[in-house]
């Protein structure tokens, strides 16, 4: 294809020109005014020159044309594979792709968009925007857009030179119900309510025979789910109580209903953090002495601790002649704190208290009960615990994992864990910790050594620590609904205080106190999963007693299933690495322990909005001069149209050819050379000058 075109390269500027040409047009109007003969001539030699100065010159292009572009995108992302979306996507796919090769001078360009990372959803806009940077606009005749329409970036998709075409995957008579969070806690008080908004929605053609209840079932870290009728379209506010501290994951769960397109969005999983407003501790104190400060400090330093502390001042057997009147300010409130308010305290501990009448044999037994209803016992013992004043001589005893012998050991001991402590959350991994066997001390500097404890017998909770000749030091024991532990012995404080080098006392007491306070992370038969913040995995961490565990099974959000075996990576923890092919929901199970585990939302982005819909791209498709068509009224033929005409009707969509080329060879030649210009010049004018002096020779003559 070659095209011709004249093209100018003056010597001079051009206003010179232009004033030039005025100046020798006004002498031609001149001589033609008076009549002089040759005007013509010399009007004519004139322009030869401007012509000469201007310079012209034939330009010859030698080109070919090129071949038009359209884009053909196809939408793989999840939720086309809802219904029939898919088959009809292939079905259409390939349609398209034999109709745009069979079209002369037209090449294909196939995009393939599946679901973008980090839950991202279906970037339509940015893969045709990446599409439409890759190639020349003038050569972009049209864009296919197989899709259910739900683009996430939809203010993204580029400004098309030519029509987008979207054909809709999906039916117009498909519907859904999901299940919405609207605002949820990230924390909550145990013990106290928090709300919950939520909601249960249809979207599409509902049917007129759905229900409009849904069952909603509720359950909290795997626990038996409760069930729940709701109105659909309704917010509901709904009160959870938290029972534990820690992390609490909240499962919501619609029942499928029939038609409906898919549950996937039919579940929802809030994760709340478990924090206590106050933890309330009773701490009574028997005679004075030097650990008595370090329970103290330790409670009181703790802001969230409302402490309220007991003390036996004055024993019964000092006798000095002091007025009863004059013993206390104010009576102490034992029955108000035993009996009436016994249950509004977490945790009751007995630091070196003695049994000397002064509380009633009724509170003790109240005290019990209140372990087996859910309470928590800490005994701190010193050698009044081998005495006839031990606490065991109380209706205590029913609850206390361990018997006083009544031998007190008064000799420098290292505390050690047994082989079930190096296993219990309690006493695993403390900083410090010696072997259990002492021939494998290695010269290895542990914890300080203790200077007495209290010989205990006929154990019947776990014994985790022991000390001097291997007895029990430290044993627990659950009782009815509650826990009690017992430390045999008053010499913990030497660890705060550095004795023979200290020791851990702090986080060893404070294990101690939430273990009884039964939080998650302490309990010695638990199954829960460590999810890394931007990760698609996890790791599942099973805390077992017991030396072996079998695998876990795992429940992918699809409901398929697998097993996983674990590994000892330290002594009662089992782990085990996980990678995930998708977010939602994933259930762990092992025995008779479940654990519900939401990687990313429970219902991903793609499951949010279901229902195939021009809405999203129709700002785009308006802008382009296309259309949206439906699918299931048939796959259309492709046609071309002219720029600026309609590219849709019944059963047909349109491309706009550009008739794009690419100059392959330029060719510039002067109109003439330069001293053809001279000489045409000289011509006219002596032609000029010959006309005008034979017409002189005339009037003379």
């Amino acid at each position: 294809m070659n095209t011709l075109s004249v093209i100018w390269a003056p010597l001079v500027p051009w206003e010179s020109l232009v004033l030039a040409g005025v100046i020798c047009g006004l002498a031609v109007g001149v001589a033609l005014w008076r009549g002089l003969r040759g005007w013509a001539l010399r009007g004519m030699a004139l322009a030869v020159l401007l012509l000469a100065l201007a310079q012209p010159s034939i330009q010859t292009e030698e080109g070919k044309s090129l071949s038009d572009i359209v884009f053909l995108l196809d939408d793989r992302s999840a939720s086309q594979n809802l219904s029939d979306r898919s088959a009809q996507t292939d079905k259409a796919v390939a349609s398209l792709t034999r109709q745009i090769e069979a079209r002369p001078n037209t090449e294909l360009r196939r995009i393939t968009v599946g679901d973008a990372p980090e839950n991202a959803g279906t970037l339509l806009g940015s893969a045709m925007a990446e599409a439409l940077a890759a190639e020349p606009r003038a050569r972009v005749a049209g864009a296919l857009m197989v899709t259910d329409g739900q683009a996430h970036d939809a203010g993204l998709m580029p400004d098309l030179p030519a029509p987008l075409q979207v054909l809709l995957t999906g039916h117009k008579a498909d519907w859904d119900r999901r299940l919405v969070i609207q605002s949820a806690p990230s924390f909550g008080i145990i013990g106290e309510p928090v709300s919950i908004r939520l909601k249960v929605e249809d979207m599409g053609q509902v049917p007129d025979k759905a229900p409009k209840t849904a069952e909603l079932k509720i359950a909290i870290d795997g626990a038996a789910a409760q069930s729940y009728q709701v109105n659909v379209g309704e917010d509901l506010e709904l009160p959870l109580v938290l029972d534990h501290g820690g992390q609490n994951v909240v499962q919501f769960s619609l029942t499928p209903v029939a038609g409906e397109l898919t549950d996937r969005n039919n579940d929802a999983v809030v994760q709340m953090n478990g924090v206590r407003d106050r933890l309330r501790v009773l701490l009574v104190s028997g005679e004075p002495h030097a650990g008595e400060r370090t329970w103290r400090n330790l409670l009181k330093s703790d802001a969230a601790v409302d402490l309220v502390h007991f003390t036996i001042l004055r024993p019964p057997e000092k006798q000095d002649g002091v007025p009863v009147s004059e013993l206390s300010l104010i009576a102490f409130p034992t029955r108000e704190l035993f009996v009436d308010k016994i249950h509004d305290f977490d945790l009751i501990i007995f630091d070196r208290y003695a049994a000397r009448g002064i509380l009633p044999q009724s509170y003790f037994a109240n005290i019990a009960q209140y372990v087996r209803d859910g309470g928590a016992v800490l005994v701190s013992a010193g050698p009044e615990f081998a005495t006839v004043e031990s606490l065991w001589q109380t209706p205590l005893k029913d609850i206390l994992p361990a018997r006083p012998t009544g031998r007190v050991f008064s000799q420098s001991y290292l505390p050690r864990p047994t082989r079930l402590g190096m296993r219990h959350p309690v006493t695993a991994g403390l900083a410090g910790m010696p072997p259990v066997d002492p021939a494998k001390d290695g010269g290895t500097k542990h914890w300080g050594h203790w200077l007495r404890q209290i010989e205990l017998g006929d154990v019947r909770g776990e014994t985790v620590l022991t000390g001097a000749q291997d007895a029990p030091l430290l044993v627990m024991s659950r009782e009815g609904k509650g826990r009690v532990a017992l430390l045999a012995s008053d010499q913990a404080w030497l660890w705060d205080r550095g004795y023979d080098g200290g020791g851990p006392q702090l986080e060893l007491l404070k294990r101690i106190a939430h273990w009884e306070m039964k939080e998650p992370e302490l309990e010695e038969e638990a199954l829960y999963a460590e999810v890394q913040p931007g990760a698609m995995g996890f790791t599942i961490v099973r805390r077992s007693m017991a030396e072996k565990t079998g695998p876990v099974t795992i429940t992918r959000p699809d409901g398929t299933t697998a097993q996983v075996d674990l590994k000892e990576t330290a002594p009662g923890r089992f782990t085990a690495q996980w990678a995930a092919s998708e977010a939602g929901l994933y259930r762990l199970k092992q025995g008779d322990m479940d654990r519900v585990v939401a990687l990313g939302p429970a219902s991903p982005r793609e499951y949010e909005q279901t229902i195939a819909s021009g809405a999203p791209l129709a700002q785009a498709v308006a802008g382009s001069g296309g259309a949206v068509t439906r699918l299931e009224e048939g796959i259309p033929q492709i046609r071309s149209v002219r720029e600026g005409r309609p590219s849709a009707g019944q059963g047909w969509i349109g491309i706009t050819p550009r008739g794009a080329s690419e100059v392959a060879d330029i060719r510039v030649m002067p109109v003439l050379p330069a001293w053809a210009w001279l000489v045409l010049a000289a011509l006219l004018t002596v032609g000029a000058w010959l006309y005008e002096g034979r017409g002189r020779r005339r009037q003379t003559g």
